[in-house]
């Protein structure tokens, strides 16, 4: 399973090899788990730390999100790990939930996103930027992803 998931990993972005009739044997769905995967990554490691905390938060998501297996998960937190150290730029994982995602999936995901920041019950200036840009990306309104920080604050009992 792990070289099947690399192979899918390493063609979440379209290349000329893949892009053709070899691209319809990748498994959409895959591509879509690496890449909110990738975004978890992100976001946890915004402010410097990487806590366990915030990996087990990613492991719960991925799994509940996406009916995963425990097993698998790792394996895909490792391998989004990988790709993000690869990556250029945020757009190679949001333009694959771009493409895929409803506008309400995206404020999901966006909600998500601000609970893995509230972990540790703080947000840093780092976090708050990826957020933007994350968001950003993922055609969010402002005022979206505001409303979703105040939400997912009250629901945690942040004030």
């Amino acid at each position: 399973m792990f070289e099947y998931l690399r192979k899918i990993f390493s063609d979440i972005t379209p290349s000329p090899e893949n892009t053709a009739a070899g691209s319809s044997n990748i498994n959409k769905n895959k591509k879509v788990e690496i890449a909110a995967c990738a975004l978890f990554i992100e976001m946890a490691k915004a402010d410097g730390e990487f806590s366990d905390d915030e990996r087990d938060f990613i492991i719960s998501e991925m799994k509940n999100t996406f009916n995963l297996g425990e097993e698998y998960v790792n394996e895909l937190i490792t391998l989004a790990e990988e790709r993000v150290k690869q990556s250029v730029s945020l757009y190679e994982f949001t333009g694959v939930i771009n493409t895929t995602f409803t506008q309400e999936e995206k404020l999901e995901l966006i909600e998500s996103l601000w609970r893995l920041i509230y972990k540790d019950k703080k947000l840093s200036e780092y976090e708050d930027h990826l957020m933007k840009r994350i968001a950003g990306t993922m055609n969010v309104e402002h005022k979206q992803i505001i409303n979703a920080k105040l939400w997912v604050k009250q629901q945690m009992g942040l004030g």
